[in-house]
């Protein structure tokens, strides 16, 4: 809402574009004072999406997509464009540092309830960046058109002629054809360079969201005073930038010493539809879904379980029924939550290895738990379990602690 009392040319700014007051209104905005470094990683994803815009747009400014050239122009990039390498491999493993971000983002709000109520829709704004990322991370992957890329473009998109009655005719169409090639890496080109702006655009939304009813914090608590708050700035703004300068250390790190660590190296090598590598492998942040996928011996019973293990978070705040919202007061939760995360690490594990013998079954039983955890260890705790007393406030948790 416009502030009646800016005059001059700040007022007749303010009076057609409220920018001010919103500047204002985010200096002013108050959070939980309790809140710990764990809700750096919200920011840090902020950050980490916007280099992969800003050096993606560079990109793609030198990068022919046509299947002949694409490999060729990847590899200009790298040679003589000036600075080409360390926008490319900035680019490359800023995927990577986005996930993990993501991921540990995605953590803390399992483990502190940020999911449940009032806060259903914030959740659910961030679940459909997180598969709108997997799927930009996937054409982007493709885009290199190696051998890992090229391949990985091939089973993926075959995945969906699983499909009763319609499956053959979406492969044909994601492919432009009857195989992946060029008309396949132009559409994903395409919409690899749309996806980030679409996804800047939920962000914000996120963001309008996490403004109505504020963040969460680690007692799981809502603020009851302005006791229990203190203004964002400067208070977290020094946190997040903390959080800034230990994120860009390790993101240099990988850069500089370590930056095909986190790729694949069939992915140097051109694609070649006649020669099948031994082992097709996604980027690392696709491995627990991935080894779902292989887990279950029929198509599309591994289609559907892959896609239910994103979709199921949607379900996540009915799913939960536990009167504390933290997991810090709940100890059976702690207990099967570090289970949920070893898991989950050992699906990304397995999902790397190949699809025989006892690496099928530690998949099998993996999935069994990933979704034993939402179905009936989450609802069955909220009946059983005995957590101990909440905080009755913030400030009063806080004084305690100190």
């Amino acid at each position: 809402m416009s502030d009646a009392s800016y005059t001059g040319v700040k007022g007749w700014i303010e009076h057609r574009l409220p920018i001010f007051s919103f500047l204002k209104h985010s200096a002013e905005y108050r959070a939980p004072k309790n809140l710990n470094y764990a809700w750096n990683f919200g920011s840090i994803a902020g950050i980490a999406l916007m280099i992969q815009i800003v050096t993606g747009i560079v990109l793609a400014m030198h990068y022919t997509p046509h299947a002949d050239m694409a490999f060729d122009s990847v590899e200009n990039i790298m040679r003589n464009v000036n600075y080409g390498w360390l926008i490319r491999y900035t680019h490359a493993v800023g995927a990577s540092m986005f996930f993990i971000a993501v991921y540990l983002h995605i953590a803390r709000g399992l483990f502190y309830g940020s999911y449940r109520a009032p806060r259903e829709l914030l959740w659910w704004f961030g679940i459909i960046i997180f598969i709108a990322m997997m799927a930009t991370a996937f054409m982007g992957y493709v885009l290199p058109w190696g051998q890992m890329s090229y391949w990985g473009a091939t089973v993926i998109t075959n995945l969906f002629s699983a499909i009763p009655v319609i499956g053959e005719d979406i492969v044909i169409f994601l492919w432009g054809g009857y195989s992946v090639d060029n008309p396949t890496l132009n559409r994903f080109f395409a919409l690899h360079y749309l996806l980030p702006f679409i996804i800047l655009a939920l962000v914000v939304i996120h963001v309008v969201a996490l403004h109505v009813h504020g963040s969460n914090n680690p007692t799981g608590v809502e603020p009851k005073s302005e006791k229990d708050t203190v203004p964002f700035h400067p208070y977290y703004t020094v946190k997040d930038f903390f959080g800034f300068g230990v994120f860009f250390i390790i993101f240099a790190w990988f850069i500089f010493f370590e930056p095909n660590y986190l790729g694949h190296p069939d992915n140097y090598l051109p694609a070649d539809p006649l020669v099948t590598p031994a082992h097709i492998v996604p980027e690392w942040y696709f491995l627990p879904f991935y080894a779902m996928l292989r887990a279950i011996p029929d198509k599309l019973g591994g289609v559907l379980v892959m896609f239910g293990s994103l979709f199921i978070l949607f379900a996540l705040p009915w799913l939960d029924r536990s009167k504390v919202k933290s997991g810090i007061y709940r100890p059976l939760f702690k207990l099967f939550f570090a289970l949920f995360i070893v898991n989950f690490v050992a699906l990304g594990y397995l999902g790397g290895k190949p699809a025989e013998g006892i690496y099928v079954h530690l998949s099998r039983a993996g999935t069994f738990y990933y979704y034993a955890y939402f179905l009936f260890i989450l609802p069955l705790l909220a009946k059983i379990e005995k957590p101990r007393p909440e905080p009755e406030s913030i400030d009063a948790a806080v004084n305690k602690r100190h």
